[in-house]
């Protein structure tokens, strides 16, 4: 065998843990070799005895197809003359006991629609991708001040056909992205859509990291549905679960007859929650697989950002584990080390690569300076998701407004930590399923009540310092948990509250994305302050959001009880006008608002120079109210 068809460097830096590309040379490429077309096959696998390379092409025969090792690695290699794009392949995996086991291909881009399990060989350059100027601009800025409203979606519940069947990526380019557009997120989170054997892991037990899952079409589809996405101004960020995998056995689990993608020590290894396998996360070709993975699909697919779900999963050892099903680690604590190092790592090279990705963590925990720098001493993350802001406030809306002055706080700690991280407030998938119940259904009261507590909500989760992430669903809104077999019930919208919800939806975010103090200084302790954080007793609070050069005046009545009269003392004097209201009619409110212009006048008996205004507050309502200018003038 030629000892260089597999480039020495590739094979140091695959092998050291620091190969960021290794999709390009590892799995299945289409080639010529001496002027002969065909596939060269590339695998990674210490143990076995013997791997050949079986498909459609040779009748899934492996005699005579037997790989080479690559001399001074663990790589196997193999050219296969007349192979083409489309063909079926697996690996036929001889253990070093002689056992026969087939394998998919951990680098292949493309598989079989399950039940089938075999990869396909696949070219991922068809496309000809048309968002050269949204890529020159992503490349060139951040997010950090800028609207940040995430539409979470589940590609094969967001809406189907009439007969039943799934949208592919190419319908999802019409329909999903017209439809985000029009309501006015700024992105689209796609759960994860790399390959998995069972729908009903939504995408988070994957086999084919690399693999598109074929369940909506190909990998071209795919860029077409993102380019799209980009040509309408929507930025596309994808689920991404690099800390367990499936124990199918056509897939990472025991590759080579033994502990490989996984930890040797099972009680590490076993994620028996998930009932799936942690990634040795210490390995080095086991980092180039994944810090690879990450790069590929920002990469080739054109994605703005990756969300890593469940970091707590990778960062400490007893996560989802008994006393006695865990080790400390070396220093003798509960962290996992080498997970830590890893996530160090994979973000430095991400940004190395791409300095205006958005590099999320799913986080549930109070680990320290997970969006600081690397250098700092953090994991090196842009953005975490506030579990503890989305506990508090579902906690605090649950609660029937006759005692939410008891729960007052549960709105006011979250102002403690906002800056310790740059947060994203999620209302996310997992809190409408497992008999958690659909957000409409959390809220208390009656039918009116819950439509307007879930209004009033929305309106001071938009208010609060932090980007925002919503779950599809959420703005119709759906009265029954997700059910991931089924489409969103769209029926709901032909019912009036549900069309002035949806109308209400619509319109609080294109006032988000058009109103800079809401997004402006979202991660700067001087972009927000509390006006009155201690009003219980009515349930009431008042804040300011700042932006650079403009304030919005924040108030959120969490009752049903009209106040009228209410003071809000402000810390400057000016003419006030209400500029939004969760309240309105045309959102199925009961049409309380504040019209006109309100005039500051002296605060009797307060601190010199603040002023105060007398308003209206409506039930069960959010308000905003926007200085116009001096009152003197």
């Amino acid at each position: 065998m030629n000892e260089r068809v597999v480039d020495p460097r590739d094979i140091f830096y695959f092998h050291e843990g620091t190969h960021q590309r290794a999709y390009q040379f590892m799995g299945a490429h289409l080639r010529e070799e001496n002027g002969r077309p065909g596939v060269r096959f590339t695998l990674w696998a210490p143990h076995p005895k013997d791997i050949r390379v079986i498909g459609n092409f040779n009748h899934w025969q492996g005699e005579g197809y037997s790989m080479d090792r690559v001399k001074g690695s663990n790589l196997w290699s193999l050219f296969i003359e007349g192979v083409k794009e489309g063909d079926l392949y697996k690996y036929e995996v001889i253990s070093a006991e002689g056992k026969a086991i087939k394998k998919a291909d951990p680098f292949s881009f493309y598989s079989e629609l399950r039940p089938g399990t075999a990869s396909i060989v696949q070219r991922l350059s068809h496309h000809q991708w048309q968002d050269g100027k949204w890529e020159m601009e992503k490349s060139t800025k951040t997010l950090y001040d800028k609207p940040l409203a995430i539409y979470e979606v589940h590609l094969g519940s967001w809406k189907k056909r009439e007969d039943g069947k799934v949208f592919t990526y190419r319908e999802l380019a019409k329909e999903l992205v017209e439809y985000v557009h029009t309501m006015g997120y700024t992105h689209i989170e796609l759960l994860p859509i790399m390959e998995h054997p069972l729908d009903e892991s939504w995408g988070y037990q994957t086999t084919g990291f690399y693999s598109v899952t074929s369940r909506y079409g190909t990998p071209t589809d795919l860029m077409y549905l993102i380019d799209r996405c980009h040509q309408r101004g929507i930025g596309v960020i994808l689920d991404w679960v690099p800390g367990h995998f499936c124990k199918d056995v056509h897939g990472l689990a025991y590759f080579d007859g033994k502990a490989l993608y996984e930890y040797d020590d099972y009680s590490r290894a076993n994620n028996k929650g998930w009932g799936t396998l942690n990634f040795n996360l210490g390995r080095l070709e086991v980092q180039s697989y994944l810090i690879s993975n990450a790069i590929f699909w920002l990469d080739l697919f054109h994605l703005d950002g990756i969300r890593v779900d469940a970091v707590s999963n990778m960062i400490y050892r007893d996560f989802g584990k008994e006393p006695g099903e865990w080790t400390r680690n070396s220093k003798g604590g509960r962290e996992n080390l080498e997970g830590i190092d890893f996530l160090q790592k994979l973000n430095k090279a991400v940004f190395q690569n791409f300095p205006g990705a958005l590099m999320m963590a799913e986080e549930s925990t109070a680990f320290p300076k997970v969006t600081h720098p690397v250098d700092q001493g953090g994991l090196g993350f842009n953005y975490k998701w506030n579990m503890g802001w989305m506990n508090d406030s579902l906690q605090y809306m649950e609660k029937d407004p006759i005692i939410r002055k008891d729960y007052h706080h549960k709105l006011t700690f979250t102002l403690t930590y906002t800056y310790s991280e740059n947060f994203i407030l999620p209302l996310s998938h997992d809190e409408v399923v497992h008999l958690k119940k659909p957000l409409i259904e959390k809220m208390p009261g009656d039918k009116w009540k819950k439509f307007a507590n879930l209004r009033a909500y929305f309106g001071y989760m938009f208010a609060h310092p932090g980007k925002k992430l919503n779950f599809m669903g959420s703005e119709i809104p759906e009265l029954q948990e997700w059910n991931p077999s089924k489409s969103l019930d769209w029926n709901l919208l032909q019912e009036k509250e549900h069309q002035a919800f949806h109308r209400y939806k619509k319109s609080l975010l294109h006032f988000y994305k058009g109103a800079a103090p809401l997004w402006e200084k979202d991660h700067h302790p001087d972009g927000f302050q509390w006006i009155d954080a201690d009003d219980m007793d009515r349930s009431i609070y008042s804040f300011i959001r700042k932006g650079g050069k403009e304030e919005l005046v924040v108030l959120c009545n969490f009752t049903p009880v009209v106040r009228e009269g209410y003071t809000v003392t402000l810390p400057k004097p000016g003419v006030y006008k209400e500029v939004f209201n969760s309240d309105l009619e045309e959102y199925g409110g009961s049409g309380v608002k504040n019209e006109g212009i309100y005039r500051t006048t002296n605060s009797k008996g307060k601190v010199l120079g603040k002023r105060e205004i007398q308003i209206t507050l409506p039930p069960l309502a959010t308000i905003f109210l926007k200085r116009t200018h001096d009152a003197h003038r």
